[in-house]
Order: structure tokens, then sequence, then C-alpha cells
């Protein structure tokens, strides 16, 4: 059988391989502490859950617009409007399947064959497979704690070469959970828009950062794709929801590309989405978005104690990405044989320098996470 290459080119995830173990030793009776997986262990807010059987039971799940229903587009707008006093026009939003959606139909539409998107390592192994999937070429940039694995306007500038088009980079980060700089984006942002590139920013993270109030890069010069998603801040990860900020010159290119490549995102999921900016539920989320911050805290210098290095501490997602000393690999294989606690080897997000890290993700209870850092503690003994 033949198989395009890019699909035998692209890499397996290990935290795949790790969730199959775990759920194998669950089957044999043991108890497993999950932070492998990064999915918000709470649900949708009661009022979007309400929301969602009301449009199912008044049978509105027929195709949507392309560019989704213009409640939740109005919706949407709003809320960049009383979060973060950005006055975004409802018709530049384009509600995507989920964020995925959101970055392969921007990757279809500003990559050409050979064009190079500067991607930062570690990262979101998706960004590059989305890159390389329209046969363009994921540049990596290699970033460090140094610069709280971000990049930098000098790295941008050392980067760029005749065939890059543009960046991709996500703010809070997977898996580091680190910011940039909002003076520091704006200066990258700066420096492409003089090169007549794009900035694609993912804030998919960004309701979820402690310690100051989420930020967003709306409003930078020059040609700025936003894609944001449904999944994390506001915890609807299976309803598969997403949306994308884009340029008004760019929309109907992305609109004839997104009714071939998915039609329109989910109605019923849309029609609860407009409730998700209904203070009721925002309160919930914020009270949520506590809790992570709660767990945190509480997980950094627990891990520390443990023996990891923690270069550079997270802000926002709900990651932390620790330096294990040696074979992340085989760290996160014995960490789950011997203590049942599973976490993501870092060569997931990239080959600079991940072998060493390892990904834990916060989205347990606090009682699970008591748990797991007694087990990991007992481990490093």
């Amino acid at each position: 059988m033949r198989t395009a290459r890019r699909a035998a080119e692209i890499e397996p995830f290990e935290v795949m391989d790790v969730l199959s173990r775990a759920q194998a030793l669950e089957r044999a009776g043991r108890r497993v502490v999950h932070m492998e997986i990064g999915e918000p262990d709470f649900t949708a807010p009661a009022p979007v859950v309400e929301a969602g059987i009301r449009a199912l039971r008044d049978g509105r799940t027929a195709y949507t617009a392309t560019l989704g229903l213009a409640s939740l587009r109005e919706a949407i707008a709003g809320h960049y409007e009383k979060r973060f006093g950005a006055r975004v026009s409802p018709d530049r939003i384009a509600i995507t399947s989920g964020a995925s959606g959101g970055l392969l139909t921007v990757s279809a539409l500003y990559v050409d064959a050979g064009d190079e998107i500067l991607v930062p390592d570690p990262g979101y192994p998706g960004y590059r497979h989305f890159v390389r999937a329209f046969e363009g070429v994921a540049k990596i940039l290699p970033v460090s704690a140094k610069s709280d694995f971000q990049p930098t306007l000098e790295m941008v500038r050392a980067a760029w070469g005749p065939h890059t088009k543009g960046m991709l980079l996500g703010s809070p980060s997977n898996p580091t959970g680190t910011l940039i700089a909002a003076e520091e984006l704006r200066a990258i942002a700066d420096f492409i828009a003089g090169r007549g590139g794009v900035l694609l920013v993912d804030e998919i993270y960004q309701g979820l950062v402690y310690g100051m109030e989420p930020w967003t890069a709306f409003g930078l010069p020059g040609e700025v794709v936003l894609i944001n998603s449904f999944s994390k801040y506001f915890c609807m990860t299976g309803w598969r929801l997403g949306w994308v900020v884009l340029p008004q010159d760019a929309l109907r290119g992305f609109e004839k590309l997104a009714q071939h490549l998915f039609i329109s995102a989910p109605a019923a999921a849309q029609h609860a989405a407009v409730s998700a900016f209904e203070p009721e539920s925002l309160s919930v989320l914020e009270q949520r978005r506590s809790e992570f911050a709660r767990r945190r805290d509480f997980l950094v210098p627990a891990l520390k104690k443990a023996g990891l290095s923690i270069p550079a501490e997270p802000h926002g997602a709900f990651y932390v990405y620790a330096d294990c000393g040696g074979d992340a690999r085989r760290y996160a294989r014995e960490l789950l044989e011997r203590e049942a606690v599973a976490a993501t080897p870092g060569v997931d997000f990239g080959a600079n320098g991940t072998e060493r890290f390892v990904r834990f993700a916060y989205t347990r209870s606090m009682e699970d996470l008591e748990e797991a850092a007694e087990r990991i503690a007992r481990f490093a003994r």
C-alpha cells in the first residue's frame, strides 16, 4: 500500500505510548495518576451544557455558515473588548473545528511549497506538522530557559532568510507554560511586518495565566493572525470548537479553504459556546483559573523537592516542564512502572535538549497531585 511520504515522516507521540501503558496498568488493577494529557479535568460550565442540550432538542444541528454563527462571532468580539479593551470586528472572526482546524486552515492559507515558517523548539509538535502538510519548511528556532523558552527578536532576525514567510508561536506555551513578553512580541511583529511576513500567534491557553492578567496579541503591527479555542480555558475539549482572528483581506481566502476542509464547525457546540461568555460561566471559569494557579503553586516546589530542575517557571497553561537530569524517556517509563505516575517525555516537543525534560500536567485534583508528589519523591530516593 502506498501512502503519502509526509505521513511516513511524522514521528509518533511518545505520550500516546505512555497513555496506552498507563491504561494497561489500570486494567491490571493499579491506580495511575495521569499527568500526561493536556486536558482540563473540569467539564464545560453548566450554562454551556444547558445551551447545548437546548440546541440538540430544538434540532439546531444543521450546517452553519462556514465562518460560524453570527451570535458566536459577536460574543467573541464582545469578550475581546470587555477583557482586553480590544475592538475586534465580528467580521474578522472565523469559527473553526477546534484550534487544530484553525491551524490547519491558516497553514493552507499562508504556506506554499518551500516557504519557511519559524517554529520554536521545544514547542507544540503540531506546528511543524501543519507547515509540512502544505509542503512548507518548519525552520526550527532553538529556544532555552534563558529566554523563558520563547523566541526573541535577535533569534528571529538571525533565522530570517530569503524563503522565510513568517513565524508561528504559542503563548502561553505547550510544553513549558511560559509566556513571551508583550514588548518582545511587539518588536518581533514590527520586524516581520517590515519584511512582508505573517505572524501566527496561538493563544489557546490565553485565559490560563497566573500572577498577571491575560493579554492578547491583537493590534500588533503587520499581518497578524490569532488562533484560539474553547478547549482549555473554557474546558470544552471534545466539543471541537475554536476560532481565528484574521486580517480583513484574508477572510475570504480562509472561508473558501474552510468550506472544503471542514464545511463548518459543529452546530450544537457553537450554539452552546455563546453561553460561555455569560457572567455565570465566566465566574466559574475564573474560579477554575484560580484552582489551576493553586495546583501550580503546589506542584512546582514539590517537583523541585524531588530533585527535578525547573529552569523556567510556568506562568500559564497547566504544565510544568522539568529537567530530570538524564534520559527523559527512561525516567517517564520507570516512573510509570514503579510509581504509576504518567508524564510525557520532552522529546514529543522537539529535539532541542528535550531528551532531558519531562512535562507534568496539573490537570488533576489537588488530592491526586499530592499523591503524585509523594510517589515522585519516593521514586527519587
